[in-house]
């Protein structure tokens, strides 16, 4: 280690996740929790399948009507 080594850079938003977490323990969990809300769903891979059978194909460009 040199003499001009300088101390370990660290940004204000890294200082405040840490003093954040520091604050609030169960703060992680708390986010795990409300992605598993929203996010972490179990998908039924059949019913995905008849979703996309039963798509109708879009045409080229959706504002030209059929009266044209």
């Amino acid at each position: 280690m040199t003499i001009f080594r300088r101390p370990d850079y660290r940004s204000d938003a890294t200082q405040f996740i840490d003093q954040l977490k520091a604050e609030k323990p169960d703060l992680e969990a708390r986010q795990r929790a409300g992605r598993a809300l929203l996010w972490d769903k179990k998908l039924d891979r059949d019913l995905q399948g008849e979703y996309a059978q039963g798509r109708v194909a879009q045409k080229p460009y959706v504002y030209l009507t059929d009266e044209t």
